[in-house]
């Protein structure tokens, strides 16, 4: 009979007794984001830890409900097997659209023309009938309604961008539906705003991608944040492709690198404080120990534009590479979970 630990949010968790409690923060950035199915797919078979708190933008959303779905309906096995069902439901041949390899594959320049073009249109333009197969997968393969309803699904926060204020809006399991997740994953330039409750939402990225704040009363006191997109770059680009390659990057980390920075000098702040003076959110902050998976170094050798590459070679590339790196920090920064932070929140830099 399986053990079933209760959680400081109330969930009812099945699994080894003795894992420990862990949020993940989970980055979006297209196709890229397989490389974090991957991530979750190691950190699942190692079964070390408890998730209990899921923070999500774009395809780090789509990660989070398939993982949360997963855990909610069985065990790390069901949510293995939901995270690679909906991967490989995403995935279309492009063969004919592809040159180089499997793994470090690029746009042919037949591609590319038909990408500018459609860069040119608007969504309603390129897409007139409105077609979204993300829906239908979604929809295919998840419960959305448990994930909403049951007190043992993880919690959940999901970041979209109020196209008409560019403020984020965060969704939890209360008003998770398919329209939050396509919402947080909703590209302006492919798709037309996802409208909930009266107000239109884009791509989660540009307000916070992921959330952090979300975490400090989400339970646990670790948190892992899994990240797909450079932060850091070798000189300056000169050529347009590359400067816009580089503006689109920066569109989709600057919210999150500052957030980041408010939370450091917060904790900074709040670990001069001691009690009575300190309240709730000083006593979250000084608690809060921070991990980190950066896929940046591989994510640097690859084409931009892959983040359009749904080949499910690449994806299985991508899945590969987030197990590689998952497997390198669970013998590393994942041993001081419960313990320390192993990096500085500011500089995203090793702490242990």
């Amino acid at each position: 009979m399986l053990d079933k630990p209760i959680s400081s949010n109330g969930a009812v968790h099945r699994g080894r007794p003795d894992r420990r409690p862990l949020s993940l923060a989970l980055q979006g950035g297209g196709s890229h984001g397989a490389f974090t199915w991957g991530v979750l797919d190691r950190l699942l078979e190692a079964d070390r830890y408890r998730i209990d708190a899921i923070t999500g933008t774009s395809a780090g959303s789509v990660n989070a409900v398939a993982l949360a779905h997963g855990l909610t309906v069985g065990d790390a096995d069901t949510a293995r097997d939901t995270l690679a069902q909906v991967w490989e439901s995403v995935s279309m041949p492009m063969d004919l659209m592809l040159t180089g390899s499997d793994q470090r594959p690029s746009l042919n320049l037949l591609a590319k023309v038909g990408l500018s073009m459609t860069m040119a249109m608007s969504p309603g333009q390129f897409n007139p009938l409105g077609l979204d197969p993300l829906r239908t997968i979604l929809t295919r393969h998840l419960d959305i309604e448990r994930l909403r309803t049951d007190p043992a699904a993880p919690a959940l926060y999901l970041a979209a961008t109020n196209a008409d204020t560019g403020r984020p809006r965060i969704f939890t399991n209360a008003d998770l539906t398919i329209d939050a997740v396509l919402a947080s994953a909703c590209l302006p330039s492919v798709h037309e705003p996802v409208e909930i409750d009266g107000e239109r939402y884009w791509d989660g990225g540009y307000s916070a991608n992921p959330p952090l704040q979300p975490l400090l009363t989400a339970g646990p006191h670790d948190a892992l944040i899994v990240l797909i997109v450079p932060t850091r770059h070798a000189g300056t680009p000169v050529r347009p492709a590359a400067i816009q390659a580089r503006e689109s990057e920066f569109a989709f980390t600057t919210a999150f690198l500052r957030e980041a920075e408010l939370m450091a000098d917060a904790t900074t702040r709040a670990r001069r404080t001691r009690w009575p003076f300190g309240g709730e959110l000083e006593r979250s902050l000084r608690q809060m120990r921070w991990h980190l998976i950066d896929a940046e170094e591989y994510i640097a050798t690859l084409d931009p534009q892959t983040r359009v590459v749904t080949h499910l070679p690449f994806l299985r590339s991508l899945r590969d590479a987030g197990r590689d790196h998952a497997t390198d920090w669970l013998s590393t920064g994942g041993t001081h979970v419960g313990d320390a932070s192993t990096i500085d929140l500011r500089t995203l830099q090793a702490a242990v």
